[in-house]
């Protein structure tokens, strides 16, 4: 069995390219942002509900800064993977979300989240939101 080096590298870099060229286009194709809110797309897949995608992003929040009202379109499921961060939704008491925890935001929720923090607060998003809205929308 011979194998095509040449060919399988074309490959490989082809695939790289376009890898590093959709990642910049989801990033580019989000909702506008609050200053101090930073959501990079990382993917975007179909879901088993008609009408839904499920839409993966990592978002930081600088130190000081809130991420502003909004709602989304659907369901967000989110991890904190560092610092913690204050979730206000409607409604609710504000929590205080710590690393390693995650929280739920139900399908049109108005919340914010604040970082009083001195340190950026990162955390993984996903949701799972109906198709052609876009992610996010500000509230008042």
């Amino acid at each position: 069995m011979s194998i095509n080096y040449r060919a399988s590298y074309a490959s490989l870099l082809c695939a790289s390219a376009f890898m590093i060229f959709s990642s910049s286009a989801m990033a580019q194709a989000g909702a506008p942002q609050a200053s101090g809110l930073t959501r990079t797309m990382v993917g975007k897949a179909d879901v088993s509900v008609p009408g839904r995608e499920a839409v993966v992003a990592k978002v930081e929040v600088a130190p000081g800064s809130r991420a502003g009202r909004h709602t989304h379109p659907g369901d967000e499921i989110s991890y904190v993977s560092e610092g913690e961060v204050d979730l206000l939704m409607d409604g609710q008491p504000p929590r205080t979300i710590k690393a390693g925890e995650s929280f739920v935001v139900p399908a049109g929720v108005v919340h914010d989240a604040h970082n009083a923090s001195s340190g950026t607060v990162k955390l993984i998003g996903v949701y799972v939101v109906e198709k052609g809205k876009p992610l996010a929308t500000p509230a008042p």
